[in-house]
């Protein structure tokens, strides 16, 4: 746990916070970190547990990133609560506005962290990365008569075209990524301007499709049997997102039936895959836990967007990124 000193506030932040948003931070208020993410076991907090430590510390600003903040956390004074995440689903904004207490978030905090985590999918998929890795460390190289020369041929992505299903802050990041690898990148979402494709265009000519829409009642599968049909025969599939987007056994159809040629996937209804999963014995997949935004940049992009409004906030003006701007009135 680490304190500064600080004149009117004090900060509880149970999120990881560094760089210059820890420095703003610092000169706002006194700072009690102690992150959840360094805690061994797994530490997630309820709001009966987050109030009872804000009134120890005497804290009236919150800062959280797991933690879940409710029902008691709300009947505190507190001057503002920051969720470290672009959709502050672990706030009950609700009661907060009813409280009359802003809500800060962090869009686009882990935008290049997971689009960087899509091209590894990417090319990990598409250039038989992990098999090749295994032949070499097993001393199988050379099997079945054959050299690697022959089993790993491919198609370079240079002059294919790559299809984004949602054109967010992560989708933008991946976007110009993919056509600095010579690729042409078709987009399609109805709510950026930018982004004018039809869907069935999209997978109708996308050697590649990545999937980036937030999980909403129009999203949740939105990608089944029909949309797979409607793809290139051998496309190349990636989740980083959610997988509520897709479903997930006609994936493992596709993936059996060659349709599609390989997959990257970065999550799973959950948070885990059962090991007697079909895609975990395919080989033609890259199957990683939710680690797209797990970077320390990602920590100090958080950090920087919340601490910016909440100078913002305690300046008496807007901060850019609240979720509840009614409280301010």
């Amino acid at each position: 746990m680490m304190t500064s000193m600080s004149a009117n506030h004090r900060a509880l932040v149970t999120a990881p916070f560094r760089g210059e948003g820890l420095e703003t931070l610092r000169e706002l208020a006194d700072v009690v970190l102690d992150p959840w993410i360094d805690q061994t076991p797994l530490r997630i907090l309820d709001g009966p547990k987050l109030a009872v430590w804000l009134e120890q510390e005497g804290a009236d600003i919150l800062v959280v990133e797991s933690d879940f903040v409710s029902g008691p956390v709300f009947d505190l004074p507190l001057v503002a609560v920051g969720s470290c995440r672009g959709d502050p689903n672990n706030v009950d904004v609700g009661q907060a506005t009813a409280a009359g207490i802003p809500v800060l978030r962090a869009p686009g905090r882990n935008a290049d962290a997971v689009a960087e985590l899509a091209v590894a999918l990417l090319m990990a998929a598409s250039r038989h990365v992990l098999p090749a890795d295994r032949d070499v460390r097993t001393d199988a190289v050379f099997k079945d008569e054959t050299i690697p020369y022959q089993r790993y041929r491919a198609w370079q992505l240079a002059g294919r075209t790559a299809g984004l299903v949602g054109l967010g802050a992560v989708g933008r990041a991946l976007r110009w990524r993919l056509e600095g690898l010579g690729m042409q990148v078709l987009a399609y979402d109805p709510y950026a301007d930018d982004a004018g494709e039809p869907l069935e265009r999209v997978l109708d000519e996308s050697d590649v499709i990545s999937l980036h829409a937030a999980v909403t009642p129009e999203t949740q599968g939105m990608i089944g049997a029909e949309q797979f049909a409607a793809m290139k025969d051998g496309v190349i599939f990636l989740n980083t997102a959610r997988e509520q987007l897709h479903d997930r056994d006609a994936l493992v159809a596709c993936l059996q039936s060659g349709k599609v040629t390989a997959a990257g996937l970065d999550h799973f209804a959950g948070e885990h895959l059962d090991a007697a999963d079909p895609l975990v014995s395919m080989q033609n997949v890259i199957l990683t836990p939710h680690i797209g935004g797990a970077t320390y940049d990602t920590e100090a992009n958080h950090s920087r967007l919340i601490a910016d409004d909440l100078q913002r906030l305690l300046n008496g003006e807007a901060p850019l990124h609240i979720v509840n701007p009614e409280v301010l009135k």
